[in-house]
C-alpha cells in the first residue's frame, strides 16, 4: 500500500513588475506568482499544482494549502485516486475550514490546488494527459464528480446527464479534430497599461503575423488613454478583427456603462470585468447598457454559484473560467455543465504563471465532452514565463494544441523553482542588492526597486 506523506507548498515569485508585465488598471505592480504544491507519497509518484497570486497573496494561500494536510496524509493513495469526487467534497465540506467562506475564497482555491494536485498524479499513473484521462471518462463517472448541491434549481441530474450523454457521442472524432486543429487562442500579451503606444503597436503586428484571430486590451486607468490604444488597435488590426476590452474591475455600473460607449466606435469585441466579479445585476445592467458589445466574466468567479446566478440572471455572452479561482477540475466541471445548459461559450482565462498549461485541460475536456464543438469558444493565451514549465503550451496557427505529455500542466523545472523562491532565491536576492544600491545612489532618484513584501518560509512541507 502506498500513502500520502505531506503537502510540500513552495513560495515562488517572479519579478514581473519591474517590466510591468500583467500591469492592468487595477494590479498595477503584478509579480506573477505560484503557491507551488506537490503532494508527495512514499513512492516516487507526486502530484503537482499551484495557485496563481501576484505577489504576497502567496503567504495567506501558502498557510492555506497546508491547512488541508490531514485530509490526505498517511491516507491510501489508490483509494483516494479512485474516488476523487469523494475526496473533493470532503475538502470542500470541512466545516471548520468552511466557516471561512463557504464555496468561496482563499480555502477554496487551496481546495483547488489539492484537488489538481491529485488529478495531476492521477494522469501521470495512468500515462496521459489530464485532459485525455478525464475525456476518457464515462458520463455517469464524470458527473459523480460533480457535487450539485445548490445548482439544481438550474441544472438538475438529469439534465447534467444527457448534456455528458449528448458529448460521448462523437468524442473520438472531436478527440482527432482537436489533435489537429486545436482550440483557438486569443491573446493578451499586445495590451498591457504600462506598454507604450510603441510597443503596443509592434505587438499587435507580431500578434497577427503569428495567427491570432482576436487580441485584448486593458483599460479603465484614463478615458482618454482608452480611446488612443483602442484607435491605435483598431487601425493597426483593421476593420471587423475581434479586439476585446478588460476593465479589471474597474467601474461601478454607470460607470461601466458611459466607458463602453465612449469606445463603441472601435467595436470592442466583448467587455471583460467591466465591474465587481460578485455583482450579478450590475453585469445584467451593464450588458443590456452596452448591447451588441458582450459582456464577459469568470477569472475571479468563486464558486459554482456565482456562475449558475450569472446565467439565471442573463448578466453574460462569455464565461470565462480559471484553472485556479475556484475549487479544482471538479468544480470546473460543474461549470462547463452550467454553461452548456445556457448555452454561454466558455473562453478560460489564462496569463499569470502556468494558468495557460493548466486551464487548456478544462478547455480541452469541455470541447470534447461537454460543450462539444463551439465556434465561439477561444482560450486566453499571454506569453510570459511558459519556460519555466516541463511542458509548457504549444501554440500553431494562434490556436492551443493539445499536449500528449503525462499529467496536469503545472510542473515547473526544478531550477526555476530554486532561482525563484522568495526571498531566498537568486532571481529575489540579486533583486535585493539592486534595491539596496538604487537606494544609496542618490544622484539617481529614478531607480526602480523590487516591491517589499513580508518574508515568508520558502517551502513548508506538511508531514504528520
Amino acid at each position: 500500500m502506498s500513502i500520502f506523506t505531506a503537502l510540500d507548498v513552495q513560495d515562488v515569485r517572479f519579478p514581473t513588475s519591474r517590466d510591468l508585465d500583467g500591469s492592468d488598471a487595477m494590479n498595477t505592480d503584478p509579480d506573477y506568482s505560484a503557491a507551488y504544491l506537490t503532494v508527495r507519497t512514499d513512492t516516487p509518484d507526486e502530484g503537482t499544482a499551484l495557485v496563481f497570486t501576484i505577489g504576497r497573496g502567496n503567504d495567506v494561500q501558502s498557510a492555506a494549502i497546508a491547512a488541508l494536510a490531514p485530509h490526505l496524509v498517511g491516507r491510501d493513495v489508490e483509494e483516494v485516486l479512485a474516488d476523487l469526487g469523494g475526496m473533493y467534497r470532503e475538502l470542500t465540506h470541512d466545516s471548520q475550514l468552511r466557516w471561512l467562506g463557504p464555496d468561496k475564497g482563499v480555502m477554496t482555491m487551496a481546495i483547488g490546488a489539492v484537488v489538481n494536485a491529485l488529478w495531476d498524479l492521477r494522469a501521470r499513473r495512468e500515462g496521459r494527459p489530464l485532459w485525455l484521462t478525464l475525456a476518457s471518462l464515462g458520463p455517469e463517472e464524470l458527473l459523480d464528480l460533480v457535487d450539485l448541491r445548490y445548482l439544481e434549481d438550474a441544472l438538475t441530474r438529469e439534465e447534467a446527464l444527457e448534456i455528458l450523454r449528448r458529448g460521448a457521442e462523437g468524442k473520438e472524432e472531436r478527440i482527432a479534430a482537436l489533435r489537429e486543429h486545436g482550440v483557438p487562442a486569443y491573446t493578451t500579451t499586445p495590451g498591457w497599461l504600462g506598454y507604450s503606444d510603441e510597443k503596443l503597436t509592434r505587438l499587435l503586428g507580431e500578434a497577427r503575423d503569428e495567427g491570432f484571430e482576436m487580441v485584448k486590451l486593458k483599460v479603465g486607468a484614463d478615458p482618454a488613454d482608452d480611446e488612443r490604444r483602442m484607435r491605435i488597435a483598431r487601425e493597426v488590426m483593421g476593420p471587423g478583427f475581434p479586439i476585446a476590452i478588460d476593465a479589471n474591475q474597474r467601474w461601478g455600473t454607470a460607470e461601466a456603462i458611459e466607458a463602453i460607449r465612449a469606445l463603441a466606435p472601435y467595436e470592442p469585441y466583448w467587455v471583460e470585468e467591466p465591474t465587481s466579479p460578485d455583482d450579478i445585476l450590475a453585469h445584467a445592467a451593464i450588458r443590456q447598457g452596452v448591447s451588441p458589445v458582450r459582456v464577459a466574466t469568470g477569472e475571479q468567479g468563486a464558486s459554482r454559484v456565482l456562475f449558475k446566478q450569472l446565467l439565471q440572471a442573463g448578466s453574460i455572452d462569455v464565461l470565462q473560467a480559471d484553472a485556479t479561482r475556484v475549487a479544482g477540475i471538479n468544480e470546473n466541471l460543474a461549470i462547463l455543465l452550467l454553461a452548456a445548459k445556457f448555452d454561454i461559450p466558455v473562453c478560460p482565462h489564462a496569463g499569470g504563471v502556468g494558468l495557460c498549461e493548466m486551464v487548456q485541460h478544462v478547455a480541452f475536456l469541455d470541447a470534447v465532452a461537454v460543450g462539444g464543438e463551439d465556434q465561439r469558444r477561444r482560450i486566453e493565451f499571454v506569453d510570459h514565463l511558459h519556460e519555466h514549465f516541463e511542458v509548457p503550451v504549444r501554440i500553431e496557427n494562434g490556436a492551443y494544441m493539445p499536449p500528449e505529455e503525462v499529467g496536469g500542466g503545472a510542473r515547473m523545472h526544478a531550477a526555476s523553482v530554486q532561482d525563484h523562491l522568495f526571498p531566498d532565491g537568486p532571481v529575489w536576492a540579486e533583486g535585493a542588492e539592486g534595491v539596496a544600491s538604487a537606494s544609496s545612489d542618490l544622484s539617481d532618484p529614478s531607480a526602480a526597486g523590487t516591491p517589499g513584501a513580508a518574508p515568508v518560509a520558502p517551502s513548508a512541507a506538511v508531514a504528520p
